[in-house]
């Protein structure tokens, strides 16, 4: 008993995501129960529906992808003591820069999708900057910032595509008939999917973002300003540059997250478009994932499998999607309130007790 506690707390991150999967889902089927409905049936449509065909095993590849360049986005910067809320619009801008440059460059079509892609990372960079120098300049807080810059990339956006790209219409014309990161063999392979080489872009943000923290001297420096900045600060680490940076890598891998995405699936940008929701959900990745790497990979695949299969359980079990957001918010809160950590202290409390006596 004593090693499994000990190994329960050396892999403490992993513990507290599985409890927390776990519990969520059985919130998940309670609430069910109390509606009528029949979890055991609706969890097997909500898997089988995700991974079980070659189509919608390609399709939830794709709803991962983006996931994992967001997750990376807040996970990088929490890594720092930062708290980046503005994934979401920084997403926004990396989309409307690519495909910007996709449509009005007239570049090479491989050069002009590898520039797209490159600048949508930029664009989502410089979005990422300006909370980022706020905080490290004036001491305001980034979530404040990253808040507000949200809402200026959306209204800049539906403003640049109503009145410039979209030229009146519903929405932009379609940068190709099939968009440029979207690959016909890849496709095929998958049944047909709109899978794109967006998730060999996210992989390599993976191990970008790995080989950066673990194997270079800023990533050491971003992690021991997030640890404690008065000390890094006194061990001759500038605080205020690691945050500025912080930010803008952060912004960059959202930016990528939104450039892949209208590169990769739907290849236009419609007018008076709401938030994706694709940046708040790399907050959930992130926590659930432990701001790591890998962790990232698997919290996005949960939650890509949940949003997509969700859609089909409304149709096969006829469970209403919002079940799914619920699963999804009680995994957030078991994940916050750290549930692992309380279960095993409270295993290792009983036992002292009846060791003592």
């Amino acid at each position: 008993m004593q090693s499994l506690l000990a190994r329960l707390n050396k892999y403490s991150g992993a513990t507290t995501a599985i409890i927390s999967i776990l519990l969520g889902m059985v919130v998940g089927a309670i609430m069910m129960l109390a509606a009528g409905y029949n979890p055991v049936a609706a969890y097997n449509a909500l898997f089988v529906s995700a991974l079980f065909q070659p189509y919608d095993l390609g399709e939830t590849i794709r709803t991962i992808t983006p996931l994992i360049l967001t997750g990376l986005a807040v996970a990088i910067a929490f890594r720092t003591g930062l708290f980046n809320i503005g994934v979401e619009g920084q997403f926004i801008v990396g989309q409307l820069v690519a495909f910007i440059v996709a449509t009005q460059l007239g570049l090479p079509p491989v050069i002009q999708v590898i520039v797209a892609v490159i600048m949508g990372g930029l664009a989502g960079a410089l979005w990422g900057l300006v909370p980022g120098f706020l905080k490290a300049s004036r001491g305001v807080h980034e979530v404040i910032v990253s808040i507000m810059m949200n809402f200026i990339a959306l209204y800049l956006s539906n403003y640049l595509i109503r009145t410039w790209l979209a030229k009146g219409a519903d929405s932009t014309p379609k940068i190709a008939d099939s968009p440029p990161l979207k690959v016909d063999v890849l496709s095929q392979i998958f049944g047909g999917s709109r899978i794109h080489l967006g998730i060999f872009i996210a992989l390599l943000g993976v191990f970008v973002m790995y080989y950066l923290l673990y194997r270079t001297k800023l990533g050491y420096e971003l992690r021991a300003v997030g640890y404690n900045p008065r000390a890094s600060e006194y061990a001759g680490m500038s605080v205020k540059r690691n945050i500025i940076l912080s930010m803008m890598i952060s912004g960059s891998f959202a930016g990528l997250a939104g450039a892949s995405e209208v590169l990769g699936t739907s290849g236009y940008l419609s007018i008076e478009a709401a938030f994706t929701g694709i940046g708040f959900d790399g907050i959930a990745v992130a926590l659930l994932g432990g701001n790591t790497p890998l962790g990232v990979i698997f919290a996005a695949s949960l939650f890509g499998v949940l949003n997509y299969g969700g859609g089909n359980m409304q149709f096969e079990a006829d469970v209403p999607f919002e079940v799914i957001r619920v699963v999804v918010a009680a995994i957030i809160l078991f994940v916050a309130a750290n549930i692992s950590t309380k279960i095993v202290g409270r295993f290792r409390k009983q036992k002292g007790v009846k060791k003592h006596g």
